[in-house]
């Protein structure tokens, strides 16, 4: 088994990371746009990544964080992975593999086929016990 990767990002409102382009560039006039509409995308990344986490701590599986928003390069690598030139994080991997974002997992979690997403061989079975009680 590979590692386990989670794409993410620690900065909110990081230009291309979100998904938001920013609202108005120095020396340029850009229309308005309230800032409720700017900070739910945001907001929602956010809550996405920590849901992401909470479904791989909840199966008890080791994984790596990879911060995108410290560098153009890894924000590059996820999206080339996720095969989405606009993909926003979370997107996971299990080391080489490209598993899914964050509605992939929400989805196979309420199937109960985490290790099936995951592209695992199986979840060790006394895990899956001990989540089970």
């Amino acid at each position: 088994m590979g590692t386990i990767r989670v794409y993410y990002t620690s900065v909110s409102g990081s230009p291309g990371v979100s998904g938001v382009a920013p609202t108005r560039r120095p020396g340029a006039h850009a229309p308005w746009v309230p800032r409720a509409r700017l900070t739910r995308p945001l907001l929602q990344v956010k809550q996405r990544q920590a849901e992401v986490l909470r479904i791989l701590d909840g199966n008890r599986l080791k994984y790596e964080l990879i911060d995108v928003s410290v560098s153009e390069r890894l924000l590059q690598e996820m999206r080339d992975r996720a095969g989405d030139p606009a993909a926003v994080p979370p997107q996971i991997c299990n080391g080489e593999n490209y598993c899914g974002d964050f509605e992939m997992l929400y989805e196979a979690t309420e199937n109960e086929e985490v290790s099936k997403f995951l592209k695992m061989t199986s979840i060790d079975k006394t895990v899956r016990e001990e989540i089970a009680i």
